[in-house]
């Protein structure tokens, strides 16, 4: 499965499977068939009441089909119920969250995307660009990234378990949070399961720094060791 390497705030690189641009035309099928019901529900109940009013058409028809995609990206942290259905969703490249300015990016070249010779633009840059980017997506600096499998690659995480006599030896790390222990599991796992030390080595140097510490212990038993604490204390 093709994969992306996604730089994270804190400079370490993660890979995430790429949505298959398969998934992708199926989750804009989808959303497109939601629209088209939707617009048939509608047209059914303004016909019903004889609404002749132009912009109450303009304003229930119009609108939700100019802006379902861009909306729902916004409100649903970079998913469309199609995307949902399909599980995938936008991330951007540098590991920050897309910003709203993001989406409306996306959005607007997405007519570019879709809408010239029918989406085969988009096609043809997802297949070229090696990194599951239409033009959209090259101009906001995002990607959408296969969540089922990013669920379990996660799942994988390796397990450090503190005995229970345990006395931490780093207490600072209570100021540590979820996302950067989640991070050190990261870097933890591409040491044992593809003997990449580096981003253990990376994030090390961010873990001390962040945290103020120092140790020669050598990143791969360093991280362990933050681990067990954070366990540790949390667990208290």
């Amino acid at each position: 499965m093709q994969t992306i390497r996604v730089r994270t705030t804190q400079n370490v690189f993660i890979e995430y499977p790429l949505g298959s641009v398969g998934d992708r035309i199926l989750g804009h099928l989808i959303d497109r068939v939601i629209l088209i019901l939707y617009t048939i529900f509608i047209v059914a109940i303004l016909l019903s009441v004889e609404v002749e009013t132009g912009y109450i058409w303009l304003l229930l028809l119009g609108f939700p089909w100019l802006l379902y995609n861009v909306l729902f990206e916004i409100f649903m942290n970079g998913q469309t119920p199609g995307k949902q259905m399909m599980k995938i969703k936008v991330v951007r490249l540098d590991g920050t969250p897309p910003t709203v300015g993001d989406y409306i990016m996306r959005w607007i070249f997405g007519f570019v995307d879709f809408y010239i010779l029918s989406g085969a633009i988009a096609v043809i840059i997802i297949a070229m660009g090696g990194k599951g980017q239409r033009l959209g997506d090259v101009v906001a600096g995002t990607s959408v990234v296969k969540l089922i499998e990013q669920q379990q690659i996660s799942a994988e995480k390796v397990f450090v378990a503190a005995e229970e006599e345990y006395t931490p030896t780093f207490s600072q790390v209570i100021n540590l949070t979820e996302k950067d222990i989640d991070l050190i599991q990261r870097a933890l796992e591409a040491n044992r399961d593809q003997g990449n030390v580096q981003p253990a080595i990376l994030i090390t140097e961010k873990i001390k720094a962040m945290l103020n510490i120092q140790t020669d212990m050598p990143p791969v038993k360093f991280l362990y060791t933050i681990i067990k604490d954070y366990q540790a204390i949390t667990a208290g």
